[in-house]
Protein backbone atom coordinates (compact mmCIF):
# COMPACT_ATOMS: atom_id res chain seq x y z
CA UNK A 1 0.00 0.00 0.00
CA UNK A 2 3.14 2.37 1.07
CA UNK A 3 4.55 2.01 -2.53
CA UNK A 4 1.18 2.10 -4.49
CA UNK A 5 0.24 5.65 -1.89
CA UNK A 6 4.57 6.33 -2.96
CA UNK A 7 3.88 6.18 -6.92
CA UNK A 8 0.32 7.83 -7.10
CA UNK A 9 2.34 10.91 -5.03
CA UNK A 10 5.14 10.83 -8.26
CA UNK A 11 2.57 10.81 -10.86
CA UNK A 12 0.85 13.68 -9.42
CA UNK A 13 3.91 15.56 -8.66
CA UNK A 14 4.99 14.73 -12.33
CA UNK A 15 1.80 16.05 -13.79
CA UNK A 16 1.93 19.10 -11.32
CA UNK A 17 5.38 19.83 -13.10
CA UNK A 18 3.87 19.14 -16.79
CA UNK A 19 0.85 21.59 -16.62
CA UNK A 20 2.48 24.18 -17.35
CA UNK A 21 5.17 22.61 -20.31
CA UNK A 22 2.90 23.68 -23.52
CA UNK A 23 2.61 27.71 -22.56
CA UNK A 24 6.71 27.53 -21.32
CA UNK A 25 7.42 25.55 -24.45
CA UNK A 26 5.76 28.45 -26.89
CA UNK A 27 7.39 30.66 -25.02
CA UNK A 28 10.61 29.09 -25.18
CA UNK A 29 10.28 29.05 -28.52
CA UNK A 30 10.01 32.59 -28.92
CA UNK A 31 12.88 33.43 -26.75
CA UNK A 32 15.04 31.40 -29.33
CA UNK A 33 16.69 29.23 -27.11
CA UNK A 34 17.29 29.19 -23.00
CA UNK A 35 19.16 32.86 -22.96
CA UNK A 36 16.07 34.58 -24.22
CA UNK A 37 13.82 32.50 -21.95
CA UNK A 38 16.02 33.07 -18.83
CA UNK A 39 16.48 37.07 -19.86
CA UNK A 40 13.12 37.49 -20.41
CA UNK A 41 12.05 35.98 -17.19
CA UNK A 42 14.08 38.09 -15.16
CA UNK A 43 13.34 40.86 -16.62
CA UNK A 44 9.74 40.00 -15.76
CA UNK A 45 10.84 39.25 -11.84
CA UNK A 46 12.29 42.96 -12.05
CA UNK A 47 9.76 44.98 -14.06
CA UNK A 48 6.13 43.21 -12.87
CA UNK A 49 7.38 42.00 -8.51
CA UNK A 50 9.68 43.12 -5.53
CA UNK A 51 11.33 40.45 -6.67
CA UNK A 52 14.93 42.46 -6.25
CA UNK A 53 14.02 44.57 -3.35
CA UNK A 54 14.52 41.44 -0.61
CA UNK A 55 18.41 41.48 -1.64
CA UNK A 56 20.62 38.74 -1.30
CA UNK A 57 17.20 36.37 -0.65
CA UNK A 58 16.39 36.92 -4.23
CA UNK A 59 19.51 35.54 -4.98
CA UNK A 60 19.55 32.50 -2.24
CA UNK A 61 15.89 31.76 -4.29
CA UNK A 62 17.32 31.25 -7.37
CA UNK A 63 20.29 29.49 -6.09
CA UNK A 64 18.35 26.96 -4.43
CA UNK A 65 15.80 26.31 -7.26
CA UNK A 66 18.90 25.95 -9.06
CA UNK A 67 20.79 22.70 -7.01
CA UNK A 68 16.94 21.37 -6.37
CA UNK A 69 16.86 20.95 -10.01
CA UNK A 70 20.75 20.32 -10.95
CA UNK A 71 20.16 17.57 -8.14
CA UNK A 72 17.13 15.95 -10.10
CA UNK A 73 18.61 16.31 -13.31
CA UNK A 74 22.03 14.07 -12.44
CA UNK A 75 19.57 11.28 -10.45
CA UNK A 76 17.38 11.45 -13.50
CA UNK A 77 20.35 10.92 -15.57
CA UNK A 78 21.96 8.10 -13.99
CA UNK A 79 18.66 5.97 -13.90
CA UNK A 80 18.55 6.02 -17.46
CA UNK A 81 22.33 5.22 -17.90
CA UNK A 82 21.42 2.44 -15.18
CA UNK A 83 18.22 1.17 -17.28
CA UNK A 84 20.33 1.10 -21.08
CA UNK A 85 23.31 -0.69 -19.48
CA UNK A 86 20.57 -3.20 -18.07
CA UNK A 87 18.29 -3.27 -21.35
CA UNK A 88 22.28 -3.75 -22.98
CA UNK A 89 23.03 -6.56 -20.77
CA UNK A 90 19.89 -8.45 -21.81
CA UNK A 91 20.14 -7.89 -25.41
CA UNK A 92 23.52 -8.89 -25.58
CA UNK A 93 22.62 -12.44 -23.62
CA UNK A 94 19.58 -13.45 -25.26
CA UNK A 95 21.52 -12.79 -28.75
CA UNK A 96 24.58 -15.09 -27.42
CA UNK A 97 21.75 -17.72 -25.91
CA UNK A 98 20.12 -17.60 -29.49
CA UNK A 99 23.65 -17.81 -31.40
CA UNK A 100 24.64 -21.01 -28.93
CA UNK A 101 21.42 -22.64 -29.66
CA UNK A 102 22.12 -22.42 -32.86
CA UNK A 103 25.50 -23.56 -33.08
CA UNK A 104 24.17 -26.40 -30.88
CA UNK A 105 21.61 -27.51 -32.86
CA UNK A 106 24.18 -27.72 -35.92
CA UNK A 107 26.04 -30.23 -33.73
CA UNK A 108 23.46 -31.83 -32.45
CA UNK A 109 22.29 -32.65 -36.27
CA UNK A 110 25.53 -33.59 -37.23
CA UNK A 111 25.81 -35.93 -34.39
CA UNK A 112 22.75 -37.98 -35.19
CA UNK A 113 23.22 -38.43 -39.03
CA UNK A 114 24.47 -41.74 -39.22
CA UNK A 115 27.05 -42.45 -41.21
CA UNK A 116 25.79 -44.63 -44.01
CA UNK A 117 27.15 -48.35 -44.20
CA UNK A 118 29.79 -49.27 -47.16
CA UNK A 119 28.61 -51.15 -49.85
CA UNK A 120 28.20 -54.80 -50.86
CA UNK A 121 31.11 -55.34 -53.36
CA UNK A 122 29.11 -56.96 -55.93
CA UNK A 123 26.84 -54.13 -56.06
CA UNK A 124 29.85 -51.24 -56.62
CA UNK A 125 30.89 -54.26 -59.36
CA UNK A 126 27.37 -53.36 -60.97
CA UNK A 127 27.16 -49.78 -60.23
CA UNK A 128 30.47 -48.28 -60.20
CA UNK A 129 29.09 -44.72 -60.68
CA UNK A 130 27.16 -45.25 -56.90
CA UNK A 131 30.10 -45.01 -55.03
CA UNK A 132 31.27 -41.49 -56.88
CA UNK A 133 27.97 -40.35 -56.56
CA UNK A 134 27.13 -41.37 -52.94
CA UNK A 135 24.58 -39.93 -50.79
CA UNK A 136 26.57 -37.31 -49.45
CA UNK A 137 23.64 -34.67 -49.86
CA UNK A 138 21.08 -36.87 -47.64
CA UNK A 139 24.21 -37.08 -44.77
CA UNK A 140 24.71 -33.54 -45.16
CA UNK A 141 23.48 -31.14 -42.38
CA UNK A 142 21.22 -27.89 -42.90
CA UNK A 143 22.53 -24.78 -43.08
CA UNK A 144 22.91 -22.93 -40.00
CA UNK A 145 19.89 -20.76 -40.08
CA UNK A 146 19.22 -21.82 -43.64
CA UNK A 147 21.68 -19.57 -44.23
CA UNK A 148 25.94 -19.71 -44.47
CA UNK A 149 29.48 -18.48 -42.75
CA UNK A 150 31.19 -16.10 -45.47
CA UNK A 151 34.72 -14.47 -45.62
CA UNK A 152 33.04 -11.12 -44.40
CA UNK A 153 30.37 -12.83 -42.26
CA UNK A 154 27.49 -14.66 -41.35
CA UNK A 155 23.97 -15.04 -42.65
CA UNK A 156 20.48 -16.12 -41.86
CA UNK A 157 16.86 -16.30 -44.00
CA UNK A 158 13.45 -17.28 -43.63
CA UNK A 159 11.27 -17.72 -46.89
CA UNK A 160 10.25 -14.08 -46.59
CA UNK A 161 13.60 -12.21 -45.54
CA UNK A 162 16.81 -12.75 -44.75
CA UNK A 163 19.17 -11.26 -42.08
CA UNK A 164 23.36 -10.82 -42.36
CA UNK A 165 25.78 -9.93 -39.25
CA UNK A 166 29.22 -7.99 -40.92
CA UNK A 167 31.40 -7.78 -37.79
CA UNK A 168 33.20 -4.34 -37.36
CA UNK A 169 36.16 -2.69 -34.76
CA UNK A 170 34.65 -2.13 -32.08
CA UNK A 171 35.90 1.59 -31.94
CA UNK A 172 33.41 2.27 -34.82
CA UNK A 173 29.75 4.67 -34.35
CA UNK A 174 27.04 4.45 -36.84
CA UNK A 175 28.21 7.84 -37.86
CA UNK A 176 31.43 6.28 -39.51
CA UNK A 177 29.53 3.44 -40.97
CA UNK A 178 28.49 3.46 -44.85
CA UNK A 179 25.59 1.23 -45.75
CA UNK A 180 23.80 1.40 -48.93
CA UNK A 181 21.77 -0.95 -49.97
CA UNK A 182 19.85 -1.37 -54.20
CA UNK A 183 17.79 -3.29 -55.52
CA UNK A 184 20.55 -6.33 -56.94
CA UNK A 185 23.37 -4.56 -54.86
CA UNK A 186 25.05 -3.56 -51.90
CA UNK A 187 27.88 -2.14 -49.81
CA UNK A 188 28.79 -2.27 -46.29
CA UNK A 189 32.07 -0.56 -44.65
CA UNK A 190 33.57 2.13 -42.45
CA UNK A 191 33.99 5.96 -43.93
CA UNK A 192 37.24 6.70 -46.33
CA UNK A 193 38.04 2.70 -45.96
CA UNK A 194 37.78 0.32 -48.35
CA UNK A 195 34.26 -2.00 -48.35
CA UNK A 196 33.79 -4.89 -46.26
CA UNK A 197 30.98 -6.27 -48.53
CA UNK A 198 30.25 -5.06 -51.56
CA UNK A 199 28.55 -7.18 -55.06
CA UNK A 200 25.97 -7.93 -56.79
CA UNK A 201 23.02 -9.56 -54.77
CA UNK A 202 22.02 -13.32 -55.28
CA UNK A 203 18.07 -12.08 -55.85
CA UNK A 204 16.37 -8.79 -55.64
CA UNK A 205 15.16 -6.79 -52.91
CA UNK A 206 12.62 -4.41 -51.85
CA UNK A 207 14.84 -1.40 -50.61
CA UNK A 208 12.13 0.18 -48.44
CA UNK A 209 11.38 -2.50 -46.35
CA UNK A 210 15.05 -2.85 -45.40
CA UNK A 211 17.27 -1.58 -42.56
CA UNK A 212 20.17 -2.08 -40.64
CA UNK A 213 21.79 -1.33 -36.58
CA UNK A 214 24.73 -1.41 -35.41
CA UNK A 215 24.77 -4.02 -32.25
CA UNK A 216 27.34 -4.61 -29.19
CA UNK A 217 27.16 -7.67 -27.67
CA UNK A 218 28.84 -8.38 -23.87
CA UNK A 219 32.49 -8.69 -24.95
CA UNK A 220 32.61 -5.53 -26.92
CA UNK A 221 32.47 -7.25 -30.17
CA UNK A 222 30.42 -5.06 -32.81
CA UNK A 223 28.50 -5.88 -35.65
CA UNK A 224 26.29 -4.64 -38.63
CA UNK A 225 22.92 -6.65 -38.96
CA UNK A 226 21.00 -6.37 -41.97
CA UNK A 227 17.81 -7.20 -42.40
CA UNK A 228 16.56 -7.15 -46.05
CA UNK A 229 13.32 -7.84 -47.65
CA UNK A 230 13.46 -10.88 -50.15
CA UNK A 231 10.45 -8.95 -53.54
CA UNK A 232 10.43 -12.84 -54.64
CA UNK A 233 8.83 -14.13 -51.23
CA UNK A 234 8.38 -17.38 -52.03
CA UNK A 235 12.46 -18.35 -52.58
CA UNK A 236 15.30 -19.79 -50.96
CA UNK A 237 18.66 -17.96 -52.14
CA UNK A 238 21.67 -20.14 -52.41
CA UNK A 239 24.08 -17.20 -51.45
CA UNK A 240 23.55 -13.02 -50.88
CA UNK A 241 26.52 -11.88 -52.70
CA UNK A 242 27.13 -13.84 -56.37
CA UNK A 243 29.77 -15.58 -56.25
CA UNK A 244 29.70 -16.39 -52.30
CA UNK A 245 29.98 -20.28 -51.38
CA UNK A 246 26.24 -21.47 -52.50
CA UNK A 247 24.01 -23.53 -50.02
CA UNK A 248 21.78 -26.40 -50.78
CA UNK A 249 18.47 -25.31 -50.40
CA UNK A 250 16.78 -28.58 -50.49
CA UNK A 251 18.11 -28.67 -47.26
CA UNK A 252 16.72 -25.53 -45.67
CA UNK A 253 14.10 -25.95 -42.76
CA UNK A 254 11.09 -23.63 -42.80
CA UNK A 255 9.93 -21.81 -39.86
CA UNK A 256 6.31 -23.43 -38.48
CA UNK A 257 3.66 -21.35 -39.46
CA UNK A 258 0.16 -20.59 -38.13
CA UNK A 259 -2.38 -20.77 -40.49
CA UNK A 260 -3.53 -16.92 -39.11
CA UNK A 261 -0.77 -16.26 -40.65
CA UNK A 262 -1.69 -17.61 -43.98
CA UNK A 263 -3.67 -15.58 -46.99
CA UNK A 264 -7.53 -16.52 -47.22
CA UNK A 265 -5.92 -18.59 -50.42
CA UNK A 266 -3.64 -20.61 -48.83
CA UNK A 267 -4.99 -21.56 -46.15
CA UNK A 268 -7.84 -22.80 -47.52
CA UNK A 269 -5.46 -25.01 -49.62
CA UNK A 270 -3.42 -26.06 -46.59
CA UNK A 271 -6.65 -26.84 -44.79
CA UNK A 272 -7.73 -28.95 -47.25
CA UNK A 273 -4.63 -30.97 -47.46
CA UNK A 274 -5.23 -31.64 -43.71
CA UNK A 275 -8.21 -33.07 -44.07
CA UNK A 276 -7.42 -35.17 -46.67
CA UNK A 277 -4.50 -36.53 -44.68
CA UNK A 278 -6.44 -36.83 -41.73
CA UNK A 279 -9.45 -39.11 -43.83
CA UNK A 280 -7.01 -41.58 -46.01
CA UNK A 281 -5.25 -42.28 -42.33
CA UNK A 282 -8.82 -43.03 -41.24
CA UNK A 283 -9.53 -44.50 -44.48
CA UNK A 284 -12.31 -42.52 -45.23
CA UNK A 285 -12.99 -40.26 -48.30
CA UNK A 286 -11.28 -37.39 -49.64
CA UNK A 287 -13.19 -33.59 -49.96
CA UNK A 288 -13.14 -34.37 -53.31
CA UNK A 289 -14.15 -38.03 -53.38
CA UNK A 290 -17.29 -36.52 -51.00
CA UNK A 291 -17.69 -33.87 -53.11
CA UNK A 292 -18.46 -36.64 -56.32
CA UNK A 293 -20.65 -38.45 -53.51
CA UNK A 294 -22.57 -35.73 -52.71
CA UNK A 295 -23.49 -34.90 -56.39
CA UNK A 296 -24.15 -38.98 -57.44
CA UNK A 297 -26.57 -38.76 -54.51
CA UNK A 298 -28.02 -35.69 -55.59
CA UNK A 299 -28.20 -36.81 -59.14
CA UNK A 300 -30.14 -40.35 -58.07
CA UNK A 301 -32.83 -38.02 -55.93
CA UNK A 302 -33.27 -35.19 -58.84
CA UNK A 303 -34.06 -38.98 -61.01
CA UNK A 304 -36.66 -41.24 -59.08
CA UNK A 305 -37.67 -43.31 -61.59
CA UNK A 306 -34.22 -44.42 -62.45
CA UNK A 307 -33.60 -47.74 -60.60
CA UNK A 308 -29.89 -47.56 -59.26
CA UNK A 309 -30.56 -51.42 -57.34
CA UNK A 310 -28.41 -52.73 -59.61
CA UNK A 311 -25.70 -50.45 -60.60
CA UNK A 312 -22.11 -50.89 -59.67
CA UNK A 313 -19.92 -47.99 -59.18
CA UNK A 314 -16.60 -47.67 -59.67
CA UNK A 315 -15.86 -44.35 -59.04
CA UNK A 316 -18.48 -41.24 -58.45
CA UNK A 317 -18.94 -39.46 -61.51
CA UNK A 318 -17.75 -36.00 -62.61
CA UNK A 319 -21.27 -34.23 -62.96
CA UNK A 320 -21.22 -30.41 -63.53
CA UNK A 321 -23.57 -28.27 -61.58
CA UNK A 322 -24.73 -27.09 -64.78
CA UNK A 323 -25.86 -30.70 -65.59
CA UNK A 324 -28.63 -30.86 -62.76
CA UNK A 325 -31.19 -28.15 -63.84
CA UNK A 326 -30.92 -29.48 -67.49
CA UNK A 327 -31.66 -33.61 -66.43
CA UNK A 328 -34.03 -31.93 -63.57
CA UNK A 329 -36.22 -30.16 -66.42
CA UNK A 330 -36.56 -33.19 -68.48
CA UNK A 331 -35.03 -36.94 -68.05
CA UNK A 332 -35.53 -37.26 -71.88
CA UNK A 333 -32.84 -34.49 -72.75
CA UNK A 334 -30.05 -36.97 -70.85
CA UNK A 335 -28.51 -37.99 -74.20
CA UNK A 336 -28.10 -34.20 -75.28
CA UNK A 337 -26.15 -33.54 -72.10
CA UNK A 338 -24.13 -36.47 -72.66
CA UNK A 339 -23.21 -35.16 -75.72
CA UNK A 340 -22.75 -31.64 -74.98
CA UNK A 341 -20.16 -32.83 -71.71
CA UNK A 342 -22.84 -31.72 -69.14
CA UNK A 343 -23.28 -35.31 -67.98
CA UNK A 344 -20.19 -38.49 -68.09
CA UNK A 345 -21.60 -41.93 -67.10
CA UNK A 346 -18.73 -43.24 -68.77
CA UNK A 347 -17.43 -44.10 -64.89
CA UNK A 348 -21.13 -46.19 -63.86
CA UNK A 349 -21.50 -49.90 -64.82
CA UNK A 350 -24.77 -51.56 -64.96
CA UNK A 351 -25.33 -55.33 -64.33
CA UNK A 352 -28.31 -56.10 -66.23
CA UNK A 353 -30.71 -54.61 -68.14
CA UNK A 354 -32.44 -51.31 -68.81
CA UNK A 355 -32.05 -48.98 -65.34
CA UNK A 356 -35.25 -47.05 -65.51
CA UNK A 357 -38.08 -48.56 -63.83
CA UNK A 358 -40.70 -46.24 -66.33
CA UNK A 359 -40.44 -45.50 -69.18
CA UNK A 360 -38.85 -41.35 -69.40
CA UNK A 361 -41.52 -39.50 -70.98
Amino acid sequence: VASVDRRRGRMSEMLEDERFDGLLLSFAQQCQGIDGLLDNVFSFLRRKTDFYDVGDKARDKVVRMFEKHEALAERTGSEKKKRRAEEEQRAAARREAARKKSVEEVEKEAQSAAPEPPAPKAAAADNPKKDDDGDDDDKEPPPPGNGGTTSWGIWTQQLQELQIQVPVPAAVKSRDLVVDMKKTHITVGVKNQPPIVDGDLHKKIIVDDCFWTLEEDAAGRKEVVISMQKENKMEWWKCVIVGDPEINTQKVQPENSKLGDLDGETRMTVEKMMFDQRQKALGKPTADEMGKQDILEKFMKQHPEMDFSKAKFNDAPSLPDSAFPLCTSSPALLPVARREGLYDDSTVSVEGEAVASTPPP
